[in-house]
């Protein structure tokens, strides 16, 4: 087994980069979901209610981050921590009170303007801390503006599996980012991921969190912002929760053990 795929997505539920190599700190891979869209109260905001996030594309250098969309430009935002930043509280679902650094006027209206509402773009900043709120955590373990944990792996085995379902009902098969996962390997049967407890890829060392459980978002076109029933309709006659039928999983949700290092495309999985 090997690492296949790398995906960081610098905004939380704008659309993700490809990338080849990654740093990793406490938080995840360096430069994934640092920044977040809020709104007024500093709720965060998703492709769940807004899918026009994903027609935003996003790219990162050393000193800034890029937002650009297709008849609406694009802006440049520093992607450095400043300390002279704003400060804001947000939250993202049960992690509450955290402080953000604001990105200033010019984005908030590039994206107010896109997204056709009121809203702020917030980085993760010297005064950020959230911690894990899962059982599978342990004291350590921190996360970035993700929906829960730092990292999300799916296999390449997997998402041909589903699609292999979906064409034999005249169905499009679908991409991967539709499922915006960190890691994808291959070299592994459908759904082994489910049964990892420990892994290593490289020097990295991660420890499972748990099924993900997928939302309205896999619906949404990463390109289009179009909706349809797929692929929840499908994964739902062969992916329920056994504990919470309620929950269609798909992937698996990752804790890592290892607070700083690097990951690169081709590494081997070994399962520990």
């Amino acid at each position: 087994m090997h690492l296949s795929g790398l995906f960081i997505h610098p905004v939380k539920s704008l659309r993700a980069c490809a990338v080849a190599s990654a740093g990793v700190d406490a938080l995840g891979l360096v430069g994934d979901r640092r920044f977040m869209v809020v709104d007024d109260s500093g709720r965060f905001l998703t492709q769940r209610t807004l899918p026009r996030m994903s027609l935003v594309a996003t790219a990162l250098d050393v000193d800034t981050l890029t937002l650009s969309a297709a008849r609406a430009g694009s802006i440049v935002v520093p992607r450095l921590p400043d300390s002279r930043a704003p400060l804001h509280t947000v939250s993202v679902w049960k992690s509450e009170n955290l402080q953000a650094e604001d990105c200033g006027d010019a984005a908030a209206a590039w994206l107010s303007d896109f997204l056709a509402t009121r809203c702020r773009l917030v980085r993760i900043g010297v005064a950020f801390h959230r911690d894990v709120l899962k059982p599978t955590a342990r004291p350590d373990d921190t996360v970035n503006f993700a929906d829960g944990y730092p990292f999300l792996v799916i296999s390449e085995a997997s998402l041909a599996d589903l699609n292999d379902r979906l064409a034999a009902q005249g169905e499009e098969t679908l991409p991967m980012d539709r499922f915006r996962p960190n890691l994808v390997v291959t070299g592994c049967a459908a759904f082994a991921e489910d049964n990892w407890v420990r892994f290593r890829i490289g020097g990295v060392v991660f420890r499972a969190g748990g099924p993900c459980a997928r939302c309205v978002v896999t619906t949404t076109d990463q390109l289009t912002a179009e909706r349809a029933p797929e692929p929840l309709r499908t994964l739902a006659t062969y992916r329920r929760d056994p504990a919470d039928p309620s929950d269609v999983n798909f992937g698996q949700n990752l804790l890592h053990e290892t607070k700083s290092g690097a990951l690169r495309i081709g590494e081997a999985v070994t399962l520990l």
